[in-house]
């Protein structure tokens, strides 16, 4: 991936020098004052609220919401540890409010405690993967405060359309997951019954074996 940016950077550049080398210098400065503009815009958001979960944790507040949010989040992770289930609720609460750079911690975190050392991720692993990308969000507050910092004259007006979206868009998603686990759980079965079976026929024919033996002497 490093590969492609790397190509798709040096690409532009090039074309730029060649088509239009007055306005390349120009281009690249403008385009270094927007990203230093916007990451301050992000830094001084995720700031807040990054404080704000970390006060929730701190607090307790997080557990309170943790078992306000205990049958979703167990019927979403089942056999998950509590220690998990409080980082996902943080996860959930911060998508929700649509702060997907405060989300990511936390997600990282709720990984952490489900890592068993296998090397395939788990069910878990992926319905948080699932519900992250999706990302539900009744309140998208990094698009509106990015809409307000750049005059927006209604920077909320999207926020229906953004909420019809992620619904629909995070429903599928844990149908999906739903469907695929009890594809697994089901391969599995058939793995067991499979493991089972063998070991009976091996057993069989060590009992077998002496006599068969005994006969043709």
């Amino acid at each position: 991936m490093k590969i492609v940016w790397t190509l798709m950077m040096v690409v532009s550049i090039v074309t730029l020098l060649i088509l239009n080398p007055q306005n390349t210098v120009v281009a690249m400065t403008r385009g270094a004052n927007d990203a230093v503009r916007l990451s301050m815009t992000l830094v001084a958001l995720y700031a807040l609220w990054l404080g704000f979960f970390q006060i929730l944790e701190k607090t307790g507040i997080a557990n309170f919401l943790a078992k306000i949010l205990s049958p979703i989040v167990k019927f979403l992770f089942p056999k998950s540890k509590k220690e998990t289930r409080q980082y996902i609720t943080l996860n959930m609460s911060a998508n929700l409010l649509g702060l997907g750079g405060a989300a990511t911690p936390m997600a990282i975190k709720a990984v952490g405690t489900m890592d068993t050392g296998s090397t395939r991720a788990s069910i878990n692993m992926i319905m948080l993967l699932v519900i992250s990308s999706t990302s539900l969000q009744l309140m998208p507050m990094t698009v509106i405060s990015l809409r307000a910092s750049h005059g927006s004259a209604s920077p909320a007006d999207f926020v229906p359309a953004s909420i019809i979206a992620t619904v629909v868009s995070t429903i599928l998603g844990i149908t999906l997951v739903k469907i695929y686990g009890l594809f697994l759980k089901k391969r599995e079965k058939k793995k067991e019954e499979l493991g089972k079976s063998e070991l009976i026929i091996k057993e069989k024919t060590k009992k077998e074996l002496p006599l068969s033996v005994f006969k043709r002497q």
